[in-house]
């Protein structure tokens, strides 16, 4: 009996002995370890949504493309420019954020996390005097009821007159601590 003889014959034995370990069905079974696909005719989840959860999961680069899909659904509102720039933020990209973030305070409806968040990327980049302002006006808007902007304005102040008088010799370390989904407070690091 030559090879393909041999294959014909042993072929459909095997086929169904494969059929027989399968849970049935052409779908995935219902212990499979993977995510399930897309659902036909399901009605998407907000990409702002996504991205605020993953944002707090620490998961940066995951919520950005989430904002990128809600900036695609919904246009270059407040809310995707501000969520936007907050991601970059996690990701370490300063410029990025910046660029987003004065987008979006340009906008007549800016919310006071934005500026906030761009008081925090000027903070970063050394330029208190700036930050100082942003952190008042985002201060201003938020009718002075949150705790983080305010403990914001307070160390953006005491750099500036720290770098007007001090000197440029004594350098405090701080470092970016996210709150919430969106929002990040600067702390000293003693």
């Amino acid at each position: 009996m030559t090879y393909r003889g041999f294959a014909r014959l042993l072929a459909p034995p095997l086929f169904l002995a494969l059929a027989a370990c399968s849970s049935g069905g052409l779908g995935p079974s219902k212990d499979s370890p993977y995510a399930p696909g897309r659902k036909a005719g399901a009605e998407a989840v907000d990409g702002l949504l996504v991205g605020h959860r993953l944002m707090e999961a620490g998961e940066h680069e995951l919520a950005l493309r989430a904002f990128t899909r809600a900036a695609a659904a919904e246009g270059l509102t407040v809310d995707v420019l501000s969520a936007l720039g907050s991601a970059n933020i996690g990701l370490g990209r300063l410029g990025q954020a910046e660029k987003l973030l004065r987008r979006a305070i340009e906008q007549d409806d800016a919310v006071p996390e934005a500026w906030n968040n761009l008081g925090v990327v000027l903070m970063e980049r050394d330029q208190f005097a700036e930050a100082a302002q942003i952190f008042q006006r985002a201060y201003a808007l938020d009718d002075g009821k949150s705790d983080s902007i305010r403990d914001n304005l307070r160390l953006a102040l005491a750099k500036t007159q720290i770098s007007d008088y001090a000197g440029a010799d004594e350098e405090q370390k701080y470092k970016l601590v996210r709150r919430g989904s969106s929002d990040f407070l600067i702390r000293s690091i003693p």
